[in-house]
């Protein structure tokens, strides 16, 4: 026979099931205080990562930076500015009759330059010749170096606009220094060039004024001993140029 429960016995029976159960089911309890300073904390950590990452991509531009200011210039003019120097150098190491050296320039004004009151006048003719030939080859010898720089104006050209091509296009600053200096080595050149024409140039020169001034005094001397000779004048055959 079935005995129908009251709600009272229900009741009981509900509050010794929920008294017998285990301590961990019991009911999680929401702190908002507590789950605020979580997501603040959270938010600060996230905050200084995000730092980090910007400290190491600056890091890494400032890396690359440097190795583009440090990169080599992938050209070089300096075999160009050798080969100048070395052709222009050659040409004046080929002065002919009287060289550019002091001890030959003050050897050669004793002794074809001076005039010598007891000299034969065959003499005074050979010395005469003598820097005839001298002149002539100063002259010559300033026509060569002309040539030689005026050969070397193309690469000269060449290199500069090079030059200043990769100059502009530096990745860094050692890049453009090297350039720059490149720029500089070149210009030297060229006022080495320049300075070996203009002492040819004056080479020539002197050696004509010279040449004119020892002509003066050796016509004065021959005149000299042409008014000085007590039997007259007596022609003879004299040997000016070959």
């Amino acid at each position: 026979m079935t005995v129908p429960l009251t709600r009272r016995a229900i009741a009981c029976a509900m509050l010794g099931a929920w008294i017998a159960a285990p301590a961990r089911a019991q009911l999680a309890v929401y702190d908002p205080t507590n789950y605020a300073s979580n997501v603040l904390q959270a938010a600060r950590a996230l905050e200084q990562i995000n730092n980090q990452i910007r400290s190491l991509q600056n890091q890494a531009l400032s890396l690359a930076n440097q190795a583009r200011n440090l990169a080599q210039l992938p050209y070089s003019s300096l075999q160009t500015i050798r080969e100048n120097l070395s052709r222009i150098s050659g040409l004046m190491r080929e002065a002919q009759q009287i060289a550019y050296d002091v001890r030959a320039i003050e050897q050669a004004l004793s002794r074809d330059y001076a005039l010598d009151r007891l000299a034969s006048d065959v003499a005074l003719v050979g010395a005469a010749r003598q820097r005839w030939a001298n002149s002539a080859a100063a002259f010559r010898d300033a026509l060569k170096v002309q040539a030689g720089v005026v050969s070397g104006m193309p690469a000269v050209q060449a290199e500069t606009e090079a030059l200043l091509s990769a100059s502009q296009g530096a990745s860094g600053v050692v890049q453009a220094a090297q350039a720059g200096n490149q720029l500089l080595a070149l210009q030297s050149q060229q006022l080495t060039d320049l300075t070996a024409l203009i002492a040819a140039q004056g080479r020539a020169a002197a050696l004509e004024q010279a040449e004119r001034s020892a002509a003066r005094a050796q016509a004065q001397e021959q005149f000299r001993r042409f008014m000085d000779r007590g039997a007259g004048y007596q022609p003879q055959a004299v040997e000016m140029f070959r």
